[in-house]
């Protein structure tokens, strides 16, 4: 049986993307300031998580606003 998911993990201080049809994505502010996530402030040691539903996400955006965010994103 092959494996079909990727899981991609990194620490970030650029805007990015969760891209289009990813399964389970969690964002930790791991920074001093607070971040946007999919437009909602995320405060230093926060969390969100995206969790898996059974079918994938649109994208969401995520603004670490000169903090830095800890990504786990499984597409």
């Amino acid at each position: 049986m092959d494996i079909l998911a990727q899981i991609k993990e990194s620490e970030v201080s650029e805007n990015g993307i969760f891209e289009e049809g990813f399964l389970y994505g969690s964002v930790k502010n791991i920074g001093e300031k607070s971040a946007k996530v999919n437009g909602v402030s995320l405060n230093p040691g926060e969390a969100k998580s995206y969790p898996f539903v059974g079918k994938g996400y649109k994208k969401i955006n995520y603004e670490p606003n000169g903090s830095t965010l800890r990504i786990l994103e499984v597409q």
